[in-house]
């Protein structure tokens, strides 16, 4: 239970920081300021494990009673807004460098916490609920990013671009499949967390993505 839980925090902190990162990244493009940098990153990397852990009615959520991962998700994105503030004119020069960084930190912060999100489930006795272990590690990857875009006035890009939640879904199910299995636990989160960042990457880079209707037009 002790290695369970340290390894739980470890992931934890990896994804606080790549979805920090992320969302800030994400802020400094709409051209936000410092206060706007820090909320959009702190609620890309705490957003989804705070719906979590209201599903589950733990209250007050973790990312409340536990600073440590306001801490770590604040002092990313003003890590990054330094950087940005300091280095203006290479940031500007290298945006779609930037742009590619940004998805392998969000990739990174999606398959950590949606890995994390199943973790949880299976730690307090939800083991034999298949569908609500993966709702709660999708819930947890990707609810940080639906309030950041909501947050942008804009629709949450995993309802129209790319492959995101299934991603999500599969790393979930992944994980939880090798934990019911009896898989060592370390290969379980590596083989989770690794199948949500390539289907990401393999997404980003082939630009797949769901069928869609063609623009039917304006009826009014």
């Amino acid at each position: 239970m002790i290695i369970t839980e340290i390894l739980i925090h470890i992931t934890e902190l990896i994804g606080t920081v790549a979805f920090s990162v992320s969302g800030a990244i994400h802020a400094i493009g709409k051209k936000l300021d410092l206060l706007g940098v820090v909320v959009l990153g702190c609620l890309t990397a705490l957003g989804g494990g705070v719906l979590r852990d209201l599903l589950l009615g733990q209250i007050p959520p973790r990312a409340f009673s536990n600073f440590e991962y306001l801490t770590v998700a604040s002092l990313s994105a003003l890590a990054v807004f330094v950087l940005a503030r300091f280095f203006q004119n290479g940031y500007r020069s290298h945006l779609t460098q930037l742009e590619q960084i940004n998805n392998v930190f969000d990739a990174i912060g999606l398959g950590t916490f949606s890995v994390v999100g199943v973790q949880i489930a299976l730690e307090i006795g939800h083991a034999n609920n298949l569908f609500f272990c993966i709702f709660l590690g999708v819930t947890t990857g990707c609810g940080g990013g639906i309030l950041r875009d909501l947050m942008c006035a804009k629709v949450p890009g995993v309802l129209t671009k790319h492959i995101y939640a299934l991603a999500s879904a599969a790393g979930s199910g992944l994980y939880w499949s090798l934990h019911i299995w009896g898989a060592n636990d370390l290969v379980a989160v590596l083989c989770g967390i690794g199948v949500v960042i390539t289907i990401r990457m393999l997404a980003t880079v082939f630009r797949w993505s769901l069928p869609k209707l063609k623009e039917l037009g304006d009826d009014t």
